[in-house]
C-alpha cells in the first residue's frame, strides 16, 4: 500500500471522530489492561476467548492451536498510530505522486517487465488486463518485491481486530481469513510477515483477497504470492479481471473545467462511484474530448505541485479503486503504468 500503500484508506477506512470512538470504547476495553498499563495477553482476554470459541465452532479449528497462536500475538501501538493517519488521507496529490511516480520506480518497472516478459504477457492474455497495470501495481505495493512488510501478520490483525474500534469488525474478519489461509497453505501463523494492516506478498493481498483471488500461475500446485513473482503476476491480473477490468478506455483523462466554483460545488465527486456520464459533465462545461457521451464517469479534483488538476475517471479507474479505495492511489497507479509503458517503448527503440 507502500511502504505498502495497499491498505492505507483501503476498504473505506473512515477517520471520523476517533477521539469519541476511543472514549466510548474505553469503558469496555479498560478491563483488557492490567495495572501499570501492561496489556493483558490476548490469549487471556475474554473477548479473544469468545472469538476462539467461535472459530472452533464454525471452522473446526483446534482450540489448543488457536490459544498457542494468540498467546504469542502482540499488541502493537505503532500499528494503531500508522493506520490512523494513512498517506492517502494526509498527503496532497503532489506529494503522493512524487513518492510513487518517480524515476527509480519507473526504471525498476521496466527492468521487472523485461525480466518477466513472458509471464506478464501470458497473464495479460489470460485475464485481459493491461501488462503495464500489472507491473505498476507491483511497483507501488512492494517495489517489485523488495519491500513486503516487516510486521507479523498475526500481530497486525489481532491488534486491529481487538484494539482498533473504528474498523475492528473488518479486521477481525480478516483475522479469521488469515487463520483459514495459513491452515490451508500449511504456514506457521507466527512466521508470516506483511504490512501494518496485514497485507502480504508481492501484491500486498489481504487474507481474504489471497484466498479468493490468488492463483497458481506457474503450475507447481502452490499459490505462493509471498515469494513467487510468477504467481504474484497472475494473481494481480486475476484480481483485476474479477473486478471487470475493461481496457477499452483510459482509466482517467485530464480535463479543463470552465467554471471551477460551480464544478467544486456541484460536480467534483466525493465518492468512488461513477455517478455521472461524460455527456452530463460536458453539458456543465467540463471539456472532455474523444469519449462517448454515454460512458459512466466521475470528476475528481487533485492538488498537484503545479496547482489544481481536474480528472475525469472512467470504468477502469473505478476498478483500480477496488484494489485500494483511494482516488490518489488509483491515479498514481494509472500514471505509473503509463510512464513505465512509455519508458519501455523508448528503451526498446533506442
Amino acid at each position: 500500500i507502500i511502504l505498502s500503500f495497499t491498505y492505507c484508506t483501503l476498504y473505506g477506512l473512515q477517520r471520523v471522530s476517533l477521539v469519541f470512538l476511543w472514549a466510548a470504547s474505553f469503558g469496555a476495553s479498560a478491563s483488557t489492561l492490567q495495572s501499570d498499563d501492561h496489556p493483558t495477553p490476548y490469549a487471556e482476554r475474554a473477548d479473544v476467548q469468545a472469538y476462539i470459541q467461535e472459530l472452533v465452532a464454525e471452522h473446526a479449528f483446534s482450540r489448543s492451536w488457536l490459544e498457542a497462536a494468540f498467546a504469542q500475538a502482540r499488541q502493537r501501538d505503532d500499528i494503531i498510530e500508522r493506520i490512523s493517519a494513512p498517506a492517502e488521507k494526509v498527503w496532497t496529490w503532489g506529494r503522493y505522486r512524487k513518492h510513487l511516480v518517480d524515476d527509480a520506480r519507473i526504471a525498476q518497472g521496466v527492468e521487472f517487465w523485461a525480466a518477466h516478459e513472458a509471464t506478464i504477457r501470458r497473464a495479460s492474455q489470460t485475464f485481459g488486463v493491461a501488462q503495464e497495470m500489472i507491473v505498476a501495481i507491483l511497483g507501488i505495493e512492494t517495489l517489485y518485491g523488495r519491500i513486503k512488510g516487516n510486521y507479523r501478520v498475526i500481530d497486525a490483525l489481532t491488534t486491529l481486530g481487538f484494539d482498533y474500534p473504528p474498523r475492528a469488525k473488518f479486521f477481525r474478519k480478516e483475522l479469521t481469513e488469515f487463520l483459514l489461509l495459513v491452515r490451508e497453505e500449511g504456514k506457521d501463523p507466527l512466521a508470516v510477515m506483511g504490512s501494518y494492516a496485514g497485507a502480504m506478498g508481492y501484491g500486498q493481498f489481504i487474507s481474504s483477497s489471497y484466498r479468493y483471488y490468488a492463483v497458481d500461475f506457474d503450475g507447481d500446485g502452490v499459490r505462493d504470492i509471498w515469494q513467487d513473482p510468477v504467481d504474484a503476476v497472475g494473481s494481480i491480473a486475476n484480481y483485476f479481471s474479477k473486478h471487470r477490468w475493461s481496457g477499452q478506455y483510459p482509466a482517467a483523462v485530464p480535463v479543463v473545467v470552465s467554471d471551477h466554483q460551480m464544478a467544486d460545488a456541484e460536480l467534483v465527486d466525493g465518492s468512488l462511484n461513477l455517478s455521472r456520464t461524460v455527456g452530463e459533465l460536458r453539458a456543465k462545461g467540463v471539456q472532455v474530448e474523444g469519449l462517448d457521451a454515454s460512458l459512466k464517469a466521475a470528476l475528481y479534483k487533485f492538488e498537484g505541485d503545479q496547482g489544481t488538476e481536474y480528472w475525469v475517471a472512467l470504468h477502469d479507474f473505478y476498478v483500480i479503486t477496488r484494489y485500494n479505495r483511494s482516488t490518489l492511489y488509483a491515479l498514481a497507479a494509472f500514471q505509473l503504468a503509463q510512464a513505465i509503458k512509455a519508458e519501455r517503448l523508448t528503451s526498446q527503440n533506442s
